[in-house]
């Protein structure tokens, strides 16, 4: 197995209206065709950093992960998963795509 880690740089002072699009129209879709994990956004603590400082866009404002056999399935999955007419109608409500300002997948295995 292999672990999606997908941290959203989503625009801090828009995060009212994110999370009520992620929760009635994203989440659904979401858990309905994919191995959702959690999904998480931040709170207004800051985030408590140590070593090299955050650049200018500081921490994710939105994590999410999930769970695949390998990359081989993700690869393959993803892209249609994401590519439908449904999640197409879904992104079209999302408050504003020019409000992500970094999106980031990153790949994990368990120990």
């Amino acid at each position: 197995m292999i672990y999606e880690i997908r941290n959203y740089h989503y625009e801090p002072t828009r995060m009212t209206e994110y999370k009520a699009w992620a929760a009635d129209r994203a989440l659904p879709y979401i858990r309905k065709h994919f191995d959702l994990l959690g999904f998480w956004v931040s709170t207004d603590e800051p985030a408590e950093v140590t070593g090299k400082p955050l650049d200018e866009l500081g921490s994710a404002t939105v994590t999410w992960i999930l769970r695949w056999p390998d990359v081989a399935t993700r690869n393959q999955r993803f892209p249609k998963l994401f590519g439908t007419d449904e999640w197409k109608a879904i992104m079209a409500d999302n408050p504003g795509l020019e409000h992500y300002h970094r999106m980031e997948a990153k790949f994990t295995e368990a120990l």
